[in-house]
């Protein structure tokens, strides 16, 4: 048994009819249509409050939709884990190379043309997609940002509410023409990538999502050593008239400091907390 069947089923014991759901769940008559035809997948339950507001409306144990969609979503994710990826439509990646840098423009191009979603463009575009769904999740509740993105895209209220469902349910195997204009093209300005250490900046539109430019390293780092305490630190930890009321931050500045040939002793802990302490050896910034 799948969403829709449980929906439908339910709604005929109500003598209810799709726009009534429509209107409760606060989307459009049209999304609930293919919903409940199996043209659109149900939506991710932990993305969404479209469950709880139509098991409300129709009077089902709370929670209930959500499992079954959770359940028909792991199905059909199995269904489809022999398949390969296919490439993202044209206008998606040409929308994707609108927004990149233009002196790097046509050099993305070219790799992009010479390895139809390969590792950068699947790099570029789940990014791209990571940050705008950040975005969205934050404002998923603000109806006045909602309203404002609307606008931009030309959608109504509750046809964005739709995309809203959708794009937060897409991944970068099945991002439509429909998710970038609603959601990439109003909230990225444009993005940049070094493509020696494939660090990306990414820009957003401020008028929509005001902030810094975002930033993402991809770089090989070393795994940090253990550190050896000093003995001198060990004894000067023990024995509290020494550092007394000395802080985390005081104990682990004196944890890091290094040596080479000397060993210092407890007297020297105690002299340097002092001198840490003591604002005459700071500059304020």
């Amino acid at each position: 048994m799948n969403v829709a069947l449980v929906i439908r089923q339910r709604l005929e014991e109500l003598e209810l009819d799709q726009r009534d759901l429509a209107t409760a769940a606060q989307v459009t008559e049209s999304y609930i249509s293919q919903l409940l035809t199996c043209k659109k997948a149900p939506p991710a339950p932990g993305r969404t409050d479209i469950y709880d507001k139509m098991g409300d409306f129709l009077k089902l144990p709370s929670g209930e939709l959500a499992k079954l969609a959770a359940l028909q979503r792991r199905e059909e994710l199995k269904k489809k884990l022999g398949d390969p990826p296919a490439p993202l439509f044209k206008e998606v990646r040409e929308l994707i190379l609108r927004k990149c840098a233009p002196d790097k423009e046509r050099q993305i191009h070219a790799i992009f043309e010479k390895q139809p979603f390969g590792e950068l463009e699947r790099l570029v575009t789940q990014k791209l997609l990571d940050v705008a769904k950040r975005i969205v999740k934050e404002e998923l509740e603000s109806e006045n940002w909602l309203r404002l993105v609307a606008r931009l895209s030309n959608r109504s209220y509750e046809q964005m509410r739709v995309s809203v469902l959708e794009f937060l349910d897409t991944d970068i195997f099945n991002v439509s023409l429909e998710n970038c204009s609603a959601f990439l093209d109003p909230l990225i300005e444009s993005w940049d990538i070094d493509l020696a250490t494939f660090g990306m900046e990414i820009v957003l539109n401020r008028r929509v999502a005001p902030g810094r430019p975002m930033k993402f390293e991809f770089v090989e780092t070393e795994p940090e050593q253990p550190i050896d305490e000093e003995p001198g630190l060990k004894e000067f930890l023990a024995t509290p008239v020494l550092f007394r009321d000395a802080t985390q931050e005081e104990i682990e500045f004196l944890k890091k400091l290094r040596f080479k040939g000397k060993r210092p002793t407890p007297l020297y802990y105690y002299r340097e907390l002092q001198s840490f302490r003591d604002p005459l050896h700071f500059r304020t910034p």
